[in-house]
């Protein structure tokens, strides 16, 4: 895709949306950290009906270790994956205390090194949490990098390293969601909604649809 395109692409997602955000729902860096564990591999819809009740009970680092992995397996056993997740979660919260005062650390390394957090999760805590101008790379990331022609790879680190040198500077912050909010609702993976899509003059994908 020609740098004239890429610059109209993200133009054009940010006259829709100019400030984008994570649809999932929390209150503090610990409970994104939380909910971004808890959506791997499951929808922020389903992460968001079970924090409510989880948040509540387990707010903090201290109370979620207090709360403890079998009532928090319980809490969370609507999500796909629940008990390793509930294990990774404690970990986690577990070691923010023991090694980061119960704060999450601003630090890649850091992040990746807690239990059930990769680098997709960690470049959604960089990106929300400390406005670094990281891409974290999901299903919906990864279908439009290749569809559209953007940054196409084999795989979803392929992706993102040729996303960050395929988004403009001026759009990087936010690419990740702009990216995300598209595929979920716009660029769907059986059946893109193409009559509707506001890159699709830009877009390379050869089977585009119509109403």
């Amino acid at each position: 895709m020609k740098v004239a395109d890429r610059v109209e692409l993200f133009r054009r997602l940010a006259a829709i949306d100019p400030a984008p955000k994570t649809e999932l729902d929390y209150a503090s860096p610990f409970q994104l950290l939380v909910a971004v564990i808890l959506s791997a591999q499951a929808t922020d819809k389903s992460v968001n009906l079970a924090t409510p009740a989880l948040f509540g009970a387990a707010p903090t680092p201290k109370k979620m270790v207090a709360l403890g992995e079998e009532k928090l397996a319980d809490t969370i056993k609507t999500i796909g994956l629940y008990k390793t997740k509930a294990k990774n979660v404690i970990a986690t919260a577990r070691l923010l205390l023991e090694k980061h005062g119960g704060e999450v650390p601003h630090d890649r390394a850091a992040l990746e090194a807690l239990p059930g957090v990769g680098r997709k999760t960690a470049n959604v805590v960089l990106n929300v949490v400390f406005g670094e101008p990281t891409i974290a790379v999901d299903t919906h990331i990864f279908r439009l990098g290749n569809r559209t022609g953007l940054a196409p790879g084999k795989d979803v680190d392929e992706v993102e390293r040729k996303l960050l040198k395929a988004v403009p500077a001026d759009y990087r912050l936010h690419a990740h969601h702009w990216l995300i909010l598209h595929g979920r609702y716009v660029c769907k993976a059986r059946k893109p909604e193409c009559w509707r899509c506001v890159i699709r003059d830009l877009c390379s994908f050869k089977e585009k649809t119509d109403v």
